[in-house]
């Protein structure tokens, strides 16, 4: 059995359970997605399925990809990934796996998505430094302060908060909890949030660990 699916990110909302408490959740419209390859351990070193999400129109994507693609015989795909499977011989080139095929509710998942981007930003922003007083005539308000090592090691470390890019990272977010899957269009309700921005690309497999 294959391990997860592909997504889209629709945005939050709340629903309600049955014990009347709401629920905030992330909407991601996942799936249909299609086999476009099986990798195999004997040709190359491991197991799992490329999987194809999203349509795109053939004049946009180049021959050496569609030749890829010819294989599934569902036209050009917007995304490809590698998801793991338990036994890829349950799947052949060309399958479609729906969202009600990998998830139910009560399933715990890792999310796996792109956070949004936030430019060049300060140490405050970024690292969440205090900053010095504002008041009094101190000129000391949002710099990062002093970096230097004294004599020894005559240099800055690896690794200091400092300021600089942003966010536009793959985050994974482990032990969410699948609320509710609406297979008829083709929609997975996530319990909290999940990283990237609306309409952008995540990946949902089962949880690696255990819920805690």
């Amino acid at each position: 059995m294959i391990q997860g699916i592909l997504g889209k990110k629709i945005g939050m909302t709340q629903v309600f359970a049955a014990d009347g408490r709401r629920v905030s959740v992330t909407v991601v419209e996942a799936g249909p997605c299609t086999v476009v390859q099986k990798k195999t351990e004997g040709s190359d070193g491991y197991n799992a399925l490329q999987l194809g999400f999203g349509s795109r129109k053939s004049h946009r994507t180049n021959q050496p990809m569609m030749g890829h693609f010819k294989a599934a015989d569902q036209g050009a795909f917007d995304h490809l990934r590698e998801i793991d499977a338990e036994n890829i011989d349950e799947h052949q080139v060309g399958d479609r796996i729906e969202c009600s095929d990998v998830f139910k509710a009560g399933d715990i998942i890792d999310v796996i998505g792109t956070s949004k981007g936030k430019g060049f930003q300060g140490v405050i922003k970024r690292w969440g430094f205090s900053g010095g007083r504002s008041s009094h005539g101190s000129k000391f308000h949002r710099a990062p302060g002093a970096i230097g090592c004294s004599a020894w090691p005559s240099r800055v470390f690896k690794g200091k908060k400092m300021a600089g890019q942003m966010g536009s990272k793959r985050v994974t977010l482990q032990n969410l909890e699948v609320v509710e899957v609406r297979s008829d269009k083709n929609l997975i309700l996530i319990k909290g949030a999940i990283p990237g921005a609306n309409q952008s690309l995540v990946v949902i497999r089962k949880g690696t660990k255990a819920a805690k």
